[in-house]
């Protein structure tokens, strides 16, 4: 029986990642069909996945080294308020007004957004290379969203905003996660971060709606937002900690740019979303951007 190599597990890790994170905006545009409302799903997702973080939690912590301070506890609930929960309620909401397809490739430019940051943050200019990647990814923005405006109309420009701004802040919270990370170490970091972001989603609808509203809704949401949680949040976020850990980051988010293509093809299939040239051409440009950003990082 032949062994499979850490690499090749590597691989599979950071392709069966990248296809749940793409099934979200199929999930998240499915349910929106029977009526549910962004704060509402939120809630479900995190309900349904905050048993499991905190199993991984309660795992991680039994074989840590050393405790977490108060100062990497307040970390860890303003990482999960700004990866996890502002980042996720933002393309909920945008992804009421703009495709699947365009959200993933909006959502996707948040590494161009990294790079403009430390570029900034270091006072020096991109590379070339960094720039060819910043044109092409934004240009097949572009081309997306002109393909979106023809068939969809003025709301894509809400929805574009709206995924913009969920990309800059999850480029916000990877900046500031990389330290706490290696303090505390990415099971633990994962667990309590992602737990926090659970808590802030549920009380964020119990300020808004009664408690109710969340069982009363159809059993198509409730296995819709269940099964996000598991696929598209618990186990990506887990496969992706594997690859990066086998493969290294570079390798892996280069694995990773296959979402915005994995996503334009479920949406084609499954929700029935148009997928024109321009919008393939879109997607091609964004995906060589995001890889040339990976390869030059590395």
């Amino acid at each position: 029986m032949t062994r499979l190599r850490p690499s090749s597990i590597g691989v599979s890790c950071a392709v069966l990642g990248a296809l749940g994170f793409s099934l979200k905006a199929i999930f998240v545009k499915a349910a929106y069909r029977y009526g549910v409302d962004p704060e509402t799903l939120l809630a479900l997702r995190m309900i349904y996945a905050l048993p499991l973080f905190l199993l991984l939690g309660a795992r991680a912590a039994r074989t840590a080294p050393s405790a977490i301070t108060a100062a990497d506890w307040r970390a860890l609930v303003l990482l999960g308020f700004l990866g996890y929960f502002a980042s996720s309620y933002l393309d909920f909401l945008g992804l009421q007004h703009i495709s699947a397809a365009l959200e993933r490739l909006i959502l996707y430019v948040y590494p161009t957004i990294v790079v403009l940051y430390a570029a900034w943050q270091e006072r020096r200019a991109p590379s070339p290379t960094m720039l060819l990647a910043l044109l092409l990814c934004y240009a097949g923005v572009a081309l997306a969203v002109a393909h979106d405006l023809h068939a969809g109309g003025a709301q894509v420009w809400l929805g574009g905003v709206l995924i913009f701004a969920s990309a800059v802040v999850y480029a916000i919270y990877l900046l500031r996660a990389a330290t706490v990370l290696t303090r505390v170490g990415s099971a633990r970091f994962t667990a309590w971060a992602t737990s926090a972001a659970c808590v802030f989603a549920i009380a964020l609808f119990l300020a808004q709606r009664p408690v109710a509203s969340l069982i009363s809704q159809p059993w198509q949401v409730q296995a819709l937002s269940a099964a996000m949680a598991v696929f598209s949040t618990v186990l990506p976020i887990w496969l992706f900690s594997e690859a990066i850990r086998r493969l290294g980051p570079a390798p892996t988010a280069i694995i990773g740019s296959l979402g915005p293509v994995i996503t334009m093809l479920l949406a084609w299939q499954l929700l029935g979303e148009s997928m024109g040239v321009l919008q393939v051409l879109g997607a091609a440009l964004v995906v060589y951007g995001v890889r040339l950003v990976a390869a030059e990082e590395r």
